[in-house]
């Protein structure tokens, strides 16, 4: 059995607690646990967006489901490339403006193998 996803407590600008995790900016989130999102490692920027690399950890940690946040003022993209990748893997894809991409993640936290990356600003 997959382990849980764990929560996310509270989103504001610049600031994402996760239940178990220290406080941050920007998370990757996973069944069983999460850490915090560096852009830098995969190059992202917010245009072309979420690369690849970035949801290959995700479903490495089993995620069968990903959420992927476009920022608080939907300003992140994702590269159509990240997508192609996601539904090739028959892996269902959610995104949404940062707070709405939360309440998708933490409905299905605890329900089914849930993975997310969040962006807390722009």
């Amino acid at each position: 059995m997959t382990a849980d996803s764990p929560r996310i407590e509270s989103i504001s600008w610049g600031r994402i607690e996760v239940a178990g995790l220290a406080p941050g900016k920007d998370f990757k989130l996973y069944p069983g646990g999460g850490r915090p999102w560096d852009w830098r490692e995969t190059g992202t920027e917010h245009e072309p967006g979420i690369q690849p690399a970035d949801v290959e950890e995700l479903l490495e940690q089993g995620a069968t489901v990903v959420v992927l946040s476009r920022g608080m003022e939907n300003r992140l993209k994702t590269d159509p490339a990240t997508l192609q990748s996601l539904r090739d893997r028959d892996v269902v894809v959610h995104e949404a403006e940062t707070t709405e991409a939360v309440r998708i993640y933490n409905e299905l936290a605890g329900h089914q193998p849930v993975g997310g990356l969040f962006h807390s600003t722009c």
